[in-house]
Formats: C-alpha cells, sequence, structure tokens
C-alpha cells in the first residue's frame, strides 16, 4: 500500500520519451495536466545537465509549463532551501534513473527528502524511474546481481523513502533477469511484497493500496510470506530453496490490492496520457532528446559496457539495413 494522500508511480526504467510517451503521460495527467508543476531531480544519473534537460523537453512536449530540474549531488546541497520550495509547490515530483544507492545516500533524512515525502502526503505525484523507483520504497535495493536462480547475498537493501511501505522494488526487471534477486531478497523478507517493474512500465500506487499497471510490460509481484525457504541457513552466493512463493504477474489494465495480496480485476489497459503532440509552450524547444541521449539514459544502471554493446548494435542495424537497400530486400 502508499502511505502517500497522492498516487505513487514506480516506472521500470526506459520509458519511452519520444513517440507514445504512456508512462510520462500518465504521469503529467496525474500531477495536473497542461497546469502541473513537476520538479526533476536527476541526482541517482551520472550524465549531468543533459539528462535534466532531456526531461525538461519530454515533459514540455507534454504540455507541461512548470518543469525545474534539480540535481543535490551531496547532502549538504539537499538542505538548499530553494530546492525545498520547488518540492513544496509541486504537483508532481519526478526521479530520474542511475545509481540508487546515490540517490539513497544524498536524499534520504535530507530537508529534500523530507519535502519529497511531504509532497506525497498532501497529494502530489511522486513518481520515479529506475532508481528513482526503487528509493520510493522504505526497504530500497541498493546493489545485487542478476539471474533466474535465488542465491544468497544476490542483493542488499538500504533505506528508501517509505511511500511504499511493505515491498521491495525492482525494475529492469524482465530486460536484466532480476528474477533470482527478487524471489532471494522476499524469501529472506517474507513480510515484504517483492515488485519487479519491466522497462517502459509502471506501477501505479493509489492511496488505498490499489496497483494499477500503465506501459507495454508487466510487473511482477511475488508474495513469499508462507514460503518455505532455507534463506536463513544457505551459505554466501549457494542457491536458496524457496517454496511455495505466490506469483502474480499484472499487464496493463490489471488492478491488484496490496493490502490483501489479492487480485482485483483484469480489464482493459488505462487509457493513455495525454496526445503527445500537445503544443509546446512559448519559449521552449521544439526537438526532441537526440537518440542518443535517450539511450544513455535508459541505460543507467546498466553494467558498463551495456551502453558500448548498444551502441554496436545500432551500428549492426543500420548497416543491415543498408546492405538490404543495396541488394533490393
Amino acid at each position: 500500500m502508499s502511505e502517500a494522500s497522492g498516487c505513487v508511480v514506480a516506472v521500470g526504467g526506459a520509458e519511452a520519451k519520444t513517440r507514445r510517451r504512456d508512462v510520462l503521460g500518465h504521469v503529467v495527467a496525474r500531477a495536473g495536466g497542461a497546469q502541473a508543476r513537476i520538479v526533476v531531480i536527476t541526482t541517482a544519473s551520472s550524465l549531468g545537465p543533459e539528462i535534466g534537460e532531456a526531461y525538461r523537453q519530454v515533459f514540455q512536449r507534454l504540455g507541461v509549463r512548470s518543469v525545474a530540474v534539480v540535481r543535490p549531488t551531496t547532502r549538504a546541497q539537499a538542505h538548499d532551501a530553494e530546492t525545498v520550495d520547488l518540492l513544496d509547490a509541486a504537483t508532481g515530483v519526478f526521479m530520474s534513473g542511475g545509481n540508487q544507492l546515490k540517490l539513497s545516500g544524498v536524499v534520504a533524512g535530507t530537508p529534500t527528502g523530507d519535502a519529497i515525502v511531504a509532497a506525497a502526503h498532501r497529494g502530489a505525484v511522486v513518481a520515479g524511474t529506475s532508481a528513482g523507483a526503487s528509493i520510493l520504497a522504505r526497504h530500497m535495493i541498493a546493489f545485487g546481481a542478476g539471474g533466474a536462480t535465488p542465491k544468497q547475498r544476490m542483493g542488499t537493501l538500504a533505506q528508501g523513502l517509505g511511500l511504499v511501505p511493505d515491498a521491495i522494488i525492482d525494475q529492469h526487471f524482465e530486460q536484466r533477469n532480476r528474477y533470482g534477486r527478487l524471489l532471494a531478497l522476499t524469501a529472506q523478507n517474507p513480510a515484504l511484497l517483492g515488485m519487479g517493474i519491466d522497462e517502459d512500465t509502471a506501477a501505479v500506487i493509489e492511496p488505498d493500496g490499489r496497483l494499477g499497471v500503465v506501459g507495454r510490460g508487466a510487473v511482477t509481484l511475488v508474495d513469499a510470506s508462507a514460503a518455505t525457504t532455507t534463506a536463513a541457513q544457505a551459505r554466501q552466493h549457494a542457491p536458496i530453496l524457496v517454496s511455495g512463493a505466490v506469483l502474480h504477474v499484472l499487464p496493463a489494465g490489471a488492478t491488484f490490492d496490496l493490502r490483501t495480496r489479492t487480485l482485483l480485476g483484469v480489464g482493459p489497459a488505462a487509457p493513455p496520457g495525454p496526445a503527445t503532440t500537445m503544443p509546446v509552450p512559448s519559449g521552449s524547444s521544439e526537438a526532441e532528446p537526440p537518440a542518443p541521449v535517450v539511450r544513455r539514459i535508459d541505460l543507467e544502471g546498466a553494467d558498463p559496457h551495456a551502453a558500448e554493446r548498444a551502441d554496436r548494435r545500432v551500428g549492426q542495424a543500420a548497416a543491415g539495413e543498408a546492405v538490404q537497400m543495396l541488394e533490393g530486400g
């Protein structure tokens, strides 16, 4: 369930930033549409000013007239009164991806972190993607390994913001094969519900504990509250027995009660957010974020060679298309 009066939106990373922006459109719609006042926090990112400018352009393309970007990188900077004032006036807060331990280390327990929590309690939308999604929980995944088999020491928890108190949120879930990590962590912490969110997908958590799904992937929930496990006995890095855990895989349109841990409905996908062709506010840039910038944003939190492999695949695909054109294919 959510401890906020407004909805909490946990995004699995790599949300569409061009063309159909259903996930970000949903955030904008819930924050007030064209009248929204959105504050983007880019602390977790290693990309510098370009990530903030990219999100500014995306939200402006979605019709938002008021978009502020803040980037505290130390706990001292997270005490900045101007940042707190911006958050106090926000109808929506959006935290970027990157290094979730950096985000927790800088923001949690500071006036900036307190202002984010206060915004949610007064009814603002608080959203985060990738690392920004993980910190929404009280018990945040700091780091860990991928893989399908649950193993001892696959993941480590740190303090989050506590807006989703009874869950562990993981992201890039299907794309980075984090099933084993979430199974291991829920086996070790059976009172917490595991929540794995695919890329370009969001878990929308209402104040009454209802969870809805928006986007092109799924939200996977792991309930190990009645499971049999060897989590307390397994040696380091050894496989963990997990038997009797309950698995829920929820595509767009499904709804789930986090308080009772039961499925509520399997209706059609929620309507998309605002059209991506909304007029751009005067004085803002018409340009979409450059594709290389979008790709680097989407890869944040991946292993150090992921960007290089992605660039190589893009180059190979382009070469293949060129060959097809020359051969008339």
